[in-house]
Protein backbone atom coordinates (compact mmCIF):
# COMPACT_ATOMS: atom_id res chain seq x y z
CA UNK A 1 0.00 0.00 0.00
CA UNK A 2 1.36 3.71 -0.96
CA UNK A 3 1.31 5.88 2.05
CA UNK A 4 1.77 9.71 0.97
CA UNK A 5 3.63 11.54 3.29
CA UNK A 6 3.30 15.60 4.90
CA UNK A 7 0.58 17.37 2.20
CA UNK A 8 0.73 15.09 -0.94
CA UNK A 9 -2.08 13.19 -2.08
CA UNK A 10 -2.14 10.07 -4.12
CA UNK A 11 -4.90 10.25 -7.03
CA UNK A 12 -5.72 8.17 -9.90
CA UNK A 13 -6.73 9.82 -12.90
CA UNK A 14 -10.34 9.14 -14.41
CA UNK A 15 -10.73 8.02 -18.28
CA UNK A 16 -12.03 10.45 -20.84
CA UNK A 17 -15.14 9.92 -22.74
CA UNK A 18 -14.48 8.87 -25.62
CA UNK A 19 -17.06 10.49 -27.36
CA UNK A 20 -18.21 13.80 -27.60
CA UNK A 21 -21.83 14.74 -26.21
CA UNK A 22 -22.99 14.77 -30.25
CA UNK A 23 -21.89 11.76 -30.76
CA UNK A 24 -18.20 11.93 -32.51
CA UNK A 25 -15.87 9.18 -31.66
CA UNK A 26 -12.16 10.84 -30.60
CA UNK A 27 -9.06 9.33 -31.69
CA UNK A 28 -6.03 8.96 -29.30
CA UNK A 29 -4.35 11.68 -30.21
CA UNK A 30 -7.80 14.14 -30.23
CA UNK A 31 -8.28 13.47 -26.57
CA UNK A 32 -6.45 15.99 -23.83
CA UNK A 33 -5.01 14.39 -20.92
CA UNK A 34 -7.67 14.09 -18.30
CA UNK A 35 -7.81 16.35 -15.08
CA UNK A 36 -10.17 14.69 -13.29
CA UNK A 37 -8.91 12.13 -10.66
CA UNK A 38 -10.29 10.18 -7.78
CA UNK A 39 -8.24 10.66 -4.61
CA UNK A 40 -6.95 7.38 -3.37
CA UNK A 41 -4.96 8.17 -0.28
CA UNK A 42 -4.14 11.44 1.81
CA UNK A 43 -0.77 12.21 4.13
CA UNK A 44 -1.26 13.46 7.15
CA UNK A 45 -0.52 17.11 6.57
CA UNK A 46 2.50 19.12 7.87
CA UNK A 47 4.48 22.22 8.17
CA UNK A 48 5.48 24.50 6.03
CA UNK A 49 7.18 28.19 6.46
CA UNK A 50 5.85 27.93 10.10
CA UNK A 51 2.16 27.61 8.98
CA UNK A 52 0.86 24.28 9.96
CA UNK A 53 -0.87 22.48 6.25
CA UNK A 54 -4.38 20.88 7.05
CA UNK A 55 -5.41 18.53 4.58
CA UNK A 56 -9.10 19.69 2.96
CA UNK A 57 -9.54 16.53 0.44
CA UNK A 58 -9.96 13.20 1.46
CA UNK A 59 -10.29 9.92 0.52
CA UNK A 60 -12.71 9.05 -2.83
CA UNK A 61 -13.17 12.20 -4.04
CA UNK A 62 -12.92 13.44 -6.73
CA UNK A 63 -10.64 16.36 -8.03
CA UNK A 64 -9.10 18.44 -10.66
CA UNK A 65 -5.71 18.81 -11.13
CA UNK A 66 -3.30 20.99 -12.60
CA UNK A 67 -2.70 19.26 -16.19
CA UNK A 68 1.14 18.35 -15.49
CA UNK A 69 1.18 18.58 -12.03
CA UNK A 70 2.67 15.32 -9.94
CA UNK A 71 5.07 12.61 -9.87
CA UNK A 72 4.19 9.24 -12.17
CA UNK A 73 4.54 6.12 -10.11
CA UNK A 74 3.37 2.63 -11.11
CA UNK A 75 2.13 0.23 -7.67
CA UNK A 76 1.34 -3.16 -8.61
CA UNK A 77 -0.01 -3.05 -11.80
CA UNK A 78 -2.08 0.62 -11.22
CA UNK A 79 -0.57 3.99 -12.40
CA UNK A 80 -0.79 6.27 -9.61
CA UNK A 81 0.13 10.15 -9.66
CA UNK A 82 1.50 11.62 -6.11
CA UNK A 83 0.48 15.59 -5.64
CA UNK A 84 0.82 18.10 -3.53
CA UNK A 85 -2.48 19.51 -2.11
CA UNK A 86 -1.27 22.89 -3.64
CA UNK A 87 -1.22 20.96 -7.37
CA UNK A 88 -5.64 20.23 -6.42
CA UNK A 89 -7.34 23.16 -8.24
CA UNK A 90 -10.88 21.79 -6.77
CA UNK A 91 -12.78 19.50 -5.29
CA UNK A 92 -15.85 18.22 -7.72
CA UNK A 93 -19.82 17.57 -6.04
Amino acid sequence: MLKPLQDRVIIKMLENEETTKSGIILSSGAKEKPQIAEVIEVGPGGEKDGKEIKMIVKKKDKVIVNKYAGTEVKYEGEEYIIVRQDDILAIVE
